[in-house]
């Protein structure tokens, strides 16, 4: 299976906006992406996220098929889908998977939170990604912090081998920090791995646009690596 495993470094870095602008880059050149977001939290009522990731893909599929579990509180996976009287499960939610990823050719999976964000009891982001085996995305910010939140990510993913298609820092500030440059110098010392790209800044009309979030994903991170990402030769 094709595809791509998204996750963050905190929650609200930016995940939703990579994988919108990947969905549309992909669709722009003739693939048939599916997206597919296993549970989100604090919806009220929609998941507004699976929604964009839909908009954005435009696949052969319902709005409602892409988010398995919308739940209402805004807490990790495991506390919320308690909350609702639930439990999730990761065998139920990899078969999701697989089951949406033969509707298409290229399946774009968005965790929620960050790797060692609890689903079910003890089982993790970093356990369903295992499942899926899916190469990692990882989503950071360039603001203060994240050499250790990124550098972290990539140490826990290196130690349950998960694969790791790159990382990228997305600014989530209008104005670049005097440490940003030296962030991800930094991280790239620690982690042995050079940022993707430093994604800039984006208005929230740019946002909102999933044609100029695709323009400025492709702007950042160029045509080589958007072509690897997406599996193009």
């Amino acid at each position: 299976m094709k595809g791509l495993f998204v996750t963050g470094t905190d929650t609200g870095v930016g995940k939703t906006l990579v994988g919108a602008g990947l969905l549309r880059l992909a669709r722009r050149r003739g693939m048939t992406p599916i997206p597919f977001k296993p549970v989100e939290t604090g919806c009220a009522p929609e998941p507004a996220d699976a929604r964009r990731l839909w908009r954005a893909a435009a696949p052969p599929l319902a709005p409602d098929d892409v988010c398995m579990h919308a739940l209402p509180l805004p807490a990790a996976p495991a506390l919320a889908a308690s909350a609702a009287g639930l439990r999730i499960d990761l065998i139920a939610v990899a078969d999701r998977a697989y089951a949406l990823g033969q509707r298409g050719d290229f399946l774009l999976v968005e965790g929620a939170g960050g790797l060692l964000v609890p689903y079910s009891g003890r089982e993790t982001a970093a356990d369903l990604a295992a499942r899926l085996g899916l190469p990692l995305l990882v989503v950071g910010r360039t603001a203060l912090g994240t050499i250790n939140h990124t550098a972290l990510t990539l140490a826990e993913a290196s130690r349950r081998r998960l694969p790791v298609s790159g990382y990228l820092l997305n600014r989530t500030e209008p104005d670049a920090g005097p440490h940003e440059r030296g962030n991800a110098e930094m991280i790239a010392a620690v982690s042995g791995r050079d940022p993707l790209a430093i994604v800039p800044h984006l208005p929230a009309d740019v946002r909102e646009d999933d044609d100029l979030v695709a323009d400025a994903l492709l702007d950042a991170l160029g045509e080589d690596a958007i072509r690897a990402l997406l599996g193009q030769p």
